[in-house]
């Protein structure tokens, strides 16, 4: 099958239905700092508040929005890490030139035996029209393709990814046309856990001040976990809530991290942006476009590739 001879450095699971980056094992740390906390703040937080409110059930309802809410942040890092992020297949042979001019030759030290004929290669770039800008795009050597505009190839995961914005390794995949609404679903949404675990850990120590007459000290002193829980809360909001406001910043203004690490659009005419909302429509609201790849098909016959278009 297509993933058991993939060239990449992917890694393949559940027969091909999964697919990650070479550094998959990240993911669990993910895991870890995610469901750890929220084991904690269930058992020595929502659970107590549970019994405190057991006449109008809202304790109930705090462990169960945490419950819920979790796995919905779970789902959203599964549908980031797992799935194609927008690999472009490779080509099995170089591609043809359009015409003899394109041929480039190449060095003298490279020419053929007695030094009289050259040889020839395809040129490094080729320019596109996008939205009535120029766009220089590379060629590849190791996909043997000419990359679609924003396309880059990734060196970790070794492909050539759509609309590529960068490798996270704490997800361990990488962030492309495919799966980067999941991503920035997925950082905002950890960002909104964070808030509300510091908050409810917050409410807890007041209530403890207000029954018992507690100092904030002595209040913070009775229940550990929730001082360490919004310590932690406090330190990854930083984290991750930063994030999300520096993906809103992309997105606003339809721009990759790759991109803007890379200044590619300082003092120059950005093709893709269109204005804020609609922006944020096709990043956010647009169809997922399909895979070109059928991991869990069969290689034909001579030894190609099949693909889904």
């Amino acid at each position: 099958r297509v993933y058991q001879v993939w060239k990449g450095s992917n890694k393949f699971f559940l027969g091909g239905r999964l697919i990650f980056g070479p550094d998959v094992r990240s993911l669990l740390v993910t895991l870890f700092l995610i469901i750890v906390p929220v084991v904690i703040f269930c058992v020595f937080v929502a659970s107590r508040l549970r019994d405190k409110f057991s006449n109008d059930r809202s304790g109930i309802a705090i462990l169960v929005v945490t419950v819920v809410y979790t796995a919905f942040v779970l789902v959203l890092l599964m549908l980031t890490s797992g799935r194609d992020p927008g690999i472009i297949p490779r080509n099995p042979h170089p591609p043809e030139p359009e015409a003899e001019e394109e041929l480039v030759p190449t060095s003298p030290t490279d020419w053929s035996a007695g030094g009289l004929t050259p040889r020839f290669r395809l040129p490094r770039t080729k320019d596109v029209i996008v939205n009535g800008v120029s766009v220089k795009i590379k060629y590849c050597d190791t996909c043997m393709l000419y990359r679609p505009p924003r396309c880059s190839h990734c060196s970790i995961c070794n492909n050539c990814v759509q609309r590529f914005d960068h490798h996270c390794p704490w997800v361990g995949q990488c962030i492309g046309l495919r799966n980067y609404r999941y991503f920035f679903m997925f950082v905002s949404s950890t960002t909104l856990l964070c808030i509300y675990v510091f908050g409810i850990c917050a409410l807890y120590i007041k209530l403890l001040m207000h029954d018992h007459s507690y100092t904030v000290w002595r209040a913070m002193g009775k229940s550990p976990p929730s001082v360490l829980l919004m310590a932690y809360t406090f330190i990854a909001v930083w984290f991750v809530g930063g994030l999300t406001f520096f993906h809103l910043y992309l997105m606003s203004t339809n721009q990759t991290t790759y991109e803007n690490f890379r200044y590619r659009y300082d003092n120059k005419v950005n093709p893709y942006n269109r204005g804020v909302f609609h922006n944020l429509y096709e990043i956010l609201c647009s169809p997922v476009p399909k895979s070109f790849n059928v991991f869990r098909a069969r290689v034909q016959a001579d030894g190609s590739l099949p693909s889904s278009t």
